[in-house]
């Protein structure tokens, strides 16, 4: 009597996970905690979408239930049902292919479905214009208001430190006590993307708004220099909250500023903007902001209109005379006149 089929080998997702983040991220790439942070909320979404399309509860499932058609209608998904946007996609499809690498060496029979989730392309998308502001809209959002109260000194100080270091909002906030440093001269430690550190010098009208800032603070080297009303540290999404507001009530003082999209980065971009337009070197420019590859500053000077009107200048307008276009032919004259 032959014997029954045996049914195809299962491979549960549980145990892959776990050793894919405590082994693989945690052990052998050592990667940070922000990149952990956005593997784990990928892989939690993935779950619950799997497991409202198969009524099976996450640690059921198997690394069969993610084909690519499944991994298709997710990133859809996102993008319809949760608004993300194209960026935000790729991002969760980079963290889906860094799993997939990882179950083909350690499950070699599954590289046939693992190569066709690594043959996802990443999504193409617009990038937009970066938004700036001028030397008179930054003097607008800086400037002190008559009556200052803690909150808004507190954020006063913090757009302050964004112009004057040019860094990512996450790089301030992650700043301590033990962070600022008073001699030989006034600067900030900034801890930015792949745990590259830079020192970036602070103006002395800065530096003195700071030191008289930290004195309303604990004195414990690990404090953090920007706290809420808890007490804990500010959040980005807090940060952005407050330029909103505050940029409400500046639409009457600069009526330039009203319809505007700016965000704490764009005090990034103004700082590095205005650098260029002073004639610093780009070079040293990609250096301050902490630019792995200062083809990224490059940027800037495409958005700096005066820079490109001053190479137009170099070049002689051609003088040419405008003839009127006749069309030889009927279809053209009645594709013209459509």
């Amino acid at each position: 009597m032959p014997a029954p089929p045996s049914k195809p080998a299962r491979h549960p997702l549980a145990p892959l996970l776990q050793s894919f983040f405590c082994e693989c991220l945690a052990s052998q790439r050592n990667a940070s905690p922000q990149t952990v942070a956005s593997y784990r909320d990928t892989f939690r979404l993935l779950l619950t979408f799997t497991e409202q399309e198969l009524r099976r509860a996450p640690s059921q499932q198997q690394l069969e239930d993610w084909d690519p058609p499944r991994i298709l209608r997710f990133l859809n998904d996102l993008e319809k049902s949760r608004h993300n946007a194209v960026r935000t996609r790729n991002a969760r499809l980079a963290a889906i292919r860094s799993l997939m690498r990882y179950a083909g060496h350690q499950l070699p029979e599954m590289l046939g479905l693992t190569a066709r989730v690594l043959a996802i392309p990443a999504k193409r998308y617009e990038r937009p214009l970066m938004s700036y502001l001028s030397k008179e809209e930054i003097q607008t959002l800086l400037r002190a208001p008559a009556q200052a109260s803690e909150t808004s000194r507190r954020y006063r100080m913090l757009w302050l430190l964004l112009y004057n270091t040019g860094a990512r909002i996450s790089e301030i906030l992650a700043v301590d006590r033990q962070d600022i440093h008073w001699t030989p001269s006034p600067s900030v430690q900034l801890h930015g993307k792949g745990r590259k550190r830079r020192e970036v010098p602070l103006w002395p009208s800065v530096a003195a708004q700071l030191k008289q800032w930290l004195r309303g603070l604990p004195a414990a080297p690990d404090t953090p220099v920007f706290t809420n009303r808890f007490g804990q540290r500010l959040s980005r999404f807090g940060a952005h909250k407050a330029l909103q507001r505050h940029l409400q009530g500046l639409t009457q003082q600069c009526p330039s500023l009203a319809g505007r999209r700016i965000s704490p980065h764009s005090l990034r971009h103004t700082a590095a903007m205005h650098l260029l337009q002073g004639g610093v070197d780009i070079t040293v420019i990609a250096l301050w902001l902490g630019h792995e590859n200062p083809a990224t500053t490059h940027h800037y000077v495409e958005l700096d209109l005066h820079m490109k009107r001053d190479c137009l200048d170099q070049l002689a307008e051609p003088k040419s005379q405008k003839k009127r276009f006749k069309p030889s032919d009927a279809l053209l004259s009645f594709l013209k006149n459509l």
